[in-house]
């Protein structure tokens, strides 16, 4: 009788519990006085809140079991994954239930209303979720709330220093939109921390709720779909949180539409890779992909007699899962029961006030199964570590640690860091599409079916940098110019040194190089290859590669240069001239000296003295400082005529040189845009280039003073010559160019200001273009873009050298063709008197042995030829008279005795002379000789 009624009472306690959805476990104690309320508030709908209720159960039946003074009951409320019901969930916890203790939630949007209500009461609530980023005024606003679990920047800035260890420029995000923006923290906080890598968000893949959608593949299909047509190419996926279900059909999907194959990359979460492992799903997730999960110790005996009794009870309770072993959340959950049991058993009693309570769980320290537990600031206080796990053959294999401050590594302790740029972790990872050990490139790269489309300027004069053949569409090989050349050597260096092939066509566009820009930023192009220049505000939106050309602005002038100061002095005569000038210098100093040498003092003693006396002399005459006398009329007709070309020399070297430092002068003023804006001169530039705009905008030249030119070499030729323009600013490759073809014509100045220099553009954060600057460089180095620079910049040059600046300065200068007629006046005089004063002497002493010839051929009666007495006496001079002969000197001599260096004798052996005729004829012959 007594059984039936008790039977009854255990029913009808059954379904008051049933009809107000809780669940309750009490467990006995043998001190029944000292029972302890805990409020649990859950998603029994979901693996992480099933896994939330299994380890809390375990963890109060572990405290009850192992205590002998406290109880602890605890009271289960399902939350639904609804921040509302969550609320009210609460407060009837606080209210009927009068727990002390709410603990769960597993969206932050559940934990603000939750302590809300809790902070009304009085009641510490411990949440097992955390906001992306703490308000700073949590504790302020919510004093009873404690956060057991982490905040969200860590997770983040893990996953920043994955894309950033491999350089992926830009990401794709993919996540489920919550009706309460369950999102909004990490969504706010990932843009930031990817952007202080140098990456950045290309695209949000916004997929709806589950719950929403009739159809879910229909709808994730269309959304891929979109990101498709919209051009974007990254291929960089980073999964946030979603559901299980939502997440497996994405996969699916993805892998469909072929975005899960070569070159794509899929980062997930930690909370996907939970889920994945928790449920034992792993071989839904795309095959490759790479995720993070929280690390926790494995090894330690807690966790192991932890993960037993989880097992038996998930299994008996949960069997339709079909992976019964814990994850993160179910440590969390044990540890924040653990966290206020030891707060209950520091407690003298359980009837301490609430706000004693809370101090007493903030003030625990112990080893959890999730790691150290111990709180600053009203939340969890240790940093969490990560581990990098990929998934292989359906599983998820663990690689590198990641520890914040440290980063990644093979080992907890830090101390064995292996990631590094170029081969990224050091652990080998499998990614998608089996690339066999190479890294994927995280963007949509070109294939023969969709080749890289490259558009190449097309109204282009320069032929030297880029020509393109005639026709609507030409075949990509007959396009030349060292950029087209410059790119297929790059070509090579991609295929030889990266084990790649860049598929592409070429493309002409006739228009502007800021709407040729435009196309590749709005995705109609991929890339340009041509001489465009990199500006700071083009980088915004366009991506370039090392520049592979100088940039910057020169100014073209006509007939202008820029000489060398240090040797300007130089500069009035040419070469050909000063050496000339030289020769007749020492050449008339070694006449000076033949002729006065024998007679002239000043002129005698040792060779040294000799030569130092004749080209000190000479050297003199230049500056008409000579003071030497000239005993010889001939040295004097020498030095006379020397002297004149001095003078014109000298008066024309005046000239010249002060010329040249006028011009120099007006030069240096006018090659300066300032000088040009003062003068309000008009300027021109080509109409395709930005420089019309920066003259404009930057230089502040009139709008009226700008002539806007079609890219040809004649345009701008006609322009100086009709006077439109006075001078040019032309970016520096197309100024030398120009000046390559009109050396002789116009000059260049500057560059006045510098740009970033000529590179190729491609889509913003290629990472082709990364590559094609490394090739670029490599070519740089071995000399290869040097040689193509020398053979095809310098190719129809008019100027025998690249550097005409020599030329420039010897426009002006004096040269041989100026004075010849002065030199040869000069040489023929002194060769002249050279002879004269050889021959003459010789020939009056000829003259003189002729006059004997006929006494001697009367008194031998041997008529002599007159011939060969000359060439006796050429041959014998002074010789050919005997010793005994008596000369007689001429009182009057003829005019064309003057010439004579020696005494003018005849033979008159029958007519002596006295003693004082003799001495009066040495006299006058020693004066004639000197006259001479």
């Amino acid at each position: 009788m007594l059984q039936l009624p008790n039977f009854i009472l255990c029913i009808f306690i059954c379904l008051f519990f049933l009809t107000n959805g809780s669940k309750s476990i009490v467990a006995a104690s043998t001190d029944s006085n000292a029972s302890f309320s805990i409020g649990a508030i859950v998603n029994v709908g979901s693996r992480i809140g099933r896994e939330q209720k299994t380890a809390m159960e375990i963890a109060v039946q572990n405290f009850n079991a192992n205590s002998r003074n406290q109880n602890l009951s605890i009271h289960f409320r399902n939350s639904s994954g609804d921040p509302l019901q969550a609320a009210f969930a609460a407060e009837e916890l606080i209210e009927k239930n009068q727990v002390k203790v709410v603990i769960g939630m597993e969206k932050w949007e559940e934990a603000v209303l939750v302590a809300e209500a809790g902070s009304k009461a009085e009641v510490p609530v411990l949440s097992l979720s955390a906001a992306a980023i703490t308000p700073p005024f949590t504790p302020l606003q919510w004093p009873f709330l404690v956060q057991m679990a982490t905040d969200g920047s860590m997770q983040a800035k893990c996953l920043a220093q994955i894309v950033h260890l491999y350089q992926w420029r830009r990401v794709i995000i993919a996540y489920e939109d919550q009706p309460y923006g369950g999102d909004s923290g990490i969504l706010s906080l990932l843009p930031k921390i990817l952007q202080m890598v140098g990456s950045e968000i290309e695209y949000r893949l916004v997929l709806p709720p589950l719950a929403s959608m009739s159809n879910p593949k229909e709808a994730i299909r269309e959304q891929l779909e979109e990101l498709i047509n919209q051009k974007y190419h990254s291929r960089v996926f980073i999964v946030l949180d979603s559901s299980l279900t939502l997440a497996h059909h994405l996969f699916e999907e993805a892998q469909k539409m072929s975005l899960a194959g070569r070159d794509s990359v899929w980062l997930i979460t930690e909370s996907i890779a939970d889920l994945f492992s928790s449920s034992n799903n792993s071989n839904s997730v795309i095959e490759g992909a790479l995720g993070i999960k929280r690390y926790y110790s494995k090894s330690r005996k807690s966790y192991q007699d932890f993960e037993a009794q989880f097992w038996l009870k998930f299994s008996d309770e949960y069997p339709e899962d079909d992976n019964p072993y814990p994850g993160f959340h179910s440590l969390l959950a044990y540890d924040a029961i653990t966290a206020t049991a030891k707060a209950i058993q520091r407690s003298t009693s359980t009837s301490g006030t609430s706000k004693m309570l809370l101090e007493s769980i903030l003030s625990g320290n112990f080893a959890g199964l999730s790691g150290q537990v111990y709180f600053e600031e009203s939340k969890i206080a240790r940093q969490q570590d990560y581990r990098i796990v990929n998934v292989v053959d359906g599983e998820l294999r663990e690689l590198d640690f990641w520890i914040p401050g440290i980063g990644f590594s093979k080992s907890m302790d830090g101390q064995n860091n292996g990631a590094t740029e170029d081969q990224g972790l050091s652990s080998e990872v499998t990614w998608p599409g089996k690339l066999n050990g190479m890294i994927p490139k995280g963007w949509e790269m070109p294939t023969k079916e969709n080749p890289l489309k490259i558009g190449v300027p097309g109204r282009h004069n320069f032929q030297n940098l880029v020509k393109v053949p005639p026709g609507e569409h030409p075949p990509k090989d007959n396009y030349t110019g060292l950029c087209i050349e410059l790119f297929r050597k790059v070509l090579n260096v991609l295929e030889n040194d990266l084990k790649y092939t860049l598929h592409y066509d070429f493309f002409p566009y006739n228009g502007t190089y800021e709407d040729l820009i435009d196309h590749v930023y709005n995705k109609s192009l991929d890339a340009i290859v041509g001489d465009v220049t990199i500006l700071a505000n083009r980088t915004d939106y366009i991506e370039f590669t090392q520049p592979f050309a100088e940039s910057g602005l020169s100014l073209v002038l006509p007939d202008k240069s820029s000489p060398s100061r240090g040797w300007i002095f130089l500069r009035p005569f040419r070469v050909d001239l000063w050496l000339l000038t030289f020769a007749m210098l020492m050449y008339t100093a070694l006449i000076v000296w033949f002729l006065e040498h024998k007679d002239n003092p000043e002129f005698r003693g040792s060779w040294k003295e000799q030569i130092s006396a004749a080209l000190y002399f000479i050297f003199n005459s230049l500056f008409f400082s000579h003071r030497e006398n000239l005993g010889s009329n001939l040295a004097r007709v020498v030095v006379v005529v020397w002297l004149f070309i001095v003078l014109v020399l000298t008066q024309s070297y005046t000239a010249d040189l002060a010329s040249m430092l006028t011009l120099d002068r007006l030069n240096q003023n006018a090659t300066n845009a300032e000088t040009l804006l003062i003068r309000n001169a008009k300027v021109g530039s080509f109409n395709t280039s930005f420089v019309m705009g920066f003259l404009e905008e930057v230089l502040q030249f009139k709008q009226e003073n700008l002539i806007g030119i079609e890219s040809e070499f004649e345009h701008l030729d006609n322009a100086f010559e009709n006077g439109s323009i006075s001078a040019a600013f032309l970016e520096v490759p197309y100024a030398k160019l120009f000046h390559y073809r009109r050396c002789d014509r116009y000059t260049i100045a500057g560059p006045l200001f510098r740009f970033g220099g000529l590179g190729f553009v491609f889509a913003k954060g290629s990472p082709i273009a990364l590559d094609v600057s490394r090739a670029i460089l490599t070519l740089t180095e071995n000399g290869t873009l040097k040689d193509l620079e020398g053979k095809l910049l310098s190719a129809n040059s008019k100027c025998a050298t690249d550097d005409t600046s020599d030329n420039a300065e010897e426009k002006g200068s004096l040269n041989f063709k100026s004075f010849w007629g002065l030199f040869l006046l000069s040489f023929s005089t002194s060769t002249l008197c050279l002879l004269v004063s050889i021959l003459i002497p010789k020939l009056m002493n000829y003259r003189k042995d002729r006059g004997k010839e006929p006494q001697n051929d009367i008194n031998t009666g041997n008529n002599g030829n007159g011939i060969s007495s000359i060439s006796g006496y050429a041959a014998n001079g002074d010789q050919g008279r005997t010793p005994t002969e008596d000369p007689v000197i001429m009182q009057t001599p003829d005019v064309e005795d003057w010439g004579s260096s020696g005494w003018v004798c005849i033979s008159l052996s029958d007519t002596p002379l006295d003693h004082t005729d003799q001495e009066s004829t040495v006299n006058e012959s020693n004066y004639l000789n000197n006259k001479w």
